[in-house]
């Protein structure tokens, strides 16, 4: 949303802006509540830059930690259809 003129968005804030982003990181990592979506956050970047021939892996391995029940780290307030393996 725009606030004056500032754009006051999560996205801005906390995905955007370096300083926003790194604090924010450090908040989730430091809240035991939070910290499985930090770590969530973390694998996404890293999946987001890995190479093509080790995508299906990390997808894997990010599936089964953070979205299936159980995971180590499952992220129970994802919905169903944010966990849902890709199709097609």
């Amino acid at each position: 949303g725009q606030d004056g003129g500032q754009d006051t968005s999560f996205r801005w804030q906390c995905v955007d802006q370096p300083i926003g982003k790194l604090l924010f990181r450090r908040y989730l990592e430091g809240a035991p509540e939070f910290a499985a979506a930090g770590a969530l956050w973390a694998e996404i970047e890293a999946f987001e830059q890995c190479e093509d021939a080790e995508r299906e892996a990390l997808a894997g391995r990010v599936r089964s930690r953070f979205f299936t029940p159980g995971g180590s780290e499952h992220c129970g307030f994802l919905s169903a259809a944010a966990t849902a393996a890709p199709t097609g």
